[in-house]
């Protein structure tokens, strides 16, 4: 006599795969398995250590972002500070431009990268996650051919920065530099 499994169990076993399946895929329960600690996407915190994000160094446009950390006051720069820095490939809809630098004893940081691609609808971005050890602060600089801008957030949380608040871009349209300061 062979052995045939009855509607029964088949329709038991199905209820409890089903409400299994409900569970495991539930917002609250793989919202806590893929948190995500930075407001932007394409934050990597196994970037390599490094100062040249370049493709190429002859071909293309480029960028020499630099400028100094600052204490929360505004007042006093902050050495072997971590700054993450991360910003669309060019052609590409990928963050494959990422690098992890340290602030020097002036508190200054520089790093050269090619011309951010942008989001559809948005100018180029460069995303920076600030780390001192006891807190993070992420930002944004916003560039355009001819210039670079802060966000509103930015604004608003590095105001005490006086007259070093707002980037200054100077250079060409192939290889500019961005002065671009920020308090933690």
């Amino acid at each position: 006599m062979e052995y045939k499994s009855s509607r029964r169990i088949f329709l038991r076993n199905s209820a409890i795969a089903t409400t299994g399946i409900a569970f495991l895929s539930s917002t609250t329960f793989a919202n806590s398995l893929t948190s995500k600690t930075s407001p932007f996407e394409g934050d990597n915190p196994y970037a390599e250590e490094k100062t040249d994000l370049r493709s190429s160094s002859l071909f293309g446009k480029h960028i020499t972002v630099k400028g100094k950390i600052f204490d929360s006051t505004g007042t006093f720069v902050l050495s072997n500070v971590t700054v993450e820095v991360w910003h669309l490939s060019p052609n590409s809809r990928k963050f494959k431009h990422k690098a992890k630098l340290k602030t020097n004893v002036l508190g200054a940081y520089f790093f050269v990268t090619d011309f951010p691609n942008k989001e559809i609808g948005k100018c180029s971005r460069i995303y920076f996650k600030v780390s001192n050890g006891t807190s993070n602060y992420f930002t944004e600089l916003l560039i355009t051919n001819s210039d670079a801008y802060i966000s509103e957030k930015h604004w608003e949380e590095n105001n005490q920065l006086g007259e070093n608040l707002f980037p200054i871009k100077e250079g060409t349209i192939n290889s500019s530099t961005i002065t671009f300061n920020r308090s933690i």
